[in-house]
């Protein structure tokens, strides 16, 4: 006589433990994180990279004093020189705008030590103080690759809305600043109001 015993369909019962599998984890992994868990999230207290020593970063401020004071900046615009020499600054027979000594650390103790970036949404808004650090895009890149067309080109204002669309998709990117020159709208005002509608 022989008895048959039942055993267990382990196929199944694999199956149903192990539901979703790998589509649940790459679910998982492609879902957006909780912000208190987020690796990188804006305003998080930054470290301190020292690779120079007090004394290394005391003599880099004297010689940009000294440059500021002595060879200044030349081209300025006519309503930045107005603003500049009002400030205390002069403007040389040579056209160069130079500050002098006094003025420049007084402006640095007055300058705020922290402030608010505000965003077009105020969920956005940044607090910029201390040790808080923040990511971003910046720059002023003329020319690009296009990687569809496969070719090394202008930039264009198409290219900043792109930027602006991946920057708002990416949790680890905390500001959009213009990243790129349009080279296709030559007036910097146009460019400005273009950039701020990206």
């Amino acid at each position: 006589m022989s008895v048959a015993v039942e055993k267990p369909d382990t196929t199944s019962d694999q199956r149903s433990r192990r539901s979703g599998g790998r589509e649940a984890r790459r679910a998982m992994r492609a879902a957006p994180l909780a912000d208190d868990i987020k690796p990188v999230r804006a305003g998080l207290e930054g470290g301190s990279y020292g690779p120079l020593s007090e004394n290394d970063r005391e003599r880099i401020h004297e010689a940009v004093l000294t440059l500021l004071e002595t060879v200044g900046f030349a081209n300025a615009i006519p309503s930045c020189i107005e603003a500049l020499t009002k400030a205390g600054a002069t403007l040389g027979e040579d056209g160069r705008i130079r500050f002098p000594r006094a003025l420049v650390l007084d402006t640095i103790k007055k300058a705020a030590r922290h402030f608010t970036l505000h965003g077009q949404d105020p969920k956005h808004d940044m607090l910029i103080q201390g040790k808080r650090v923040h990511y971003g895009t910046a720059g002023a890149a003329v020319h690009l690759v296009d990687v569809e067309k496969r070719e090394y080109r202008e930039s264009l204002l198409q290219d900043i809305y792109d930027a602006a669309r991946i920057v708002e998709g990416l949790d680890n990117i905390h500001f959009f600043q213009r990243p790129m020159v349009p080279r296709d709208i030559p007036d910097p005002l146009d460019m400005d109001f273009n950039t701020l509608y990206a």
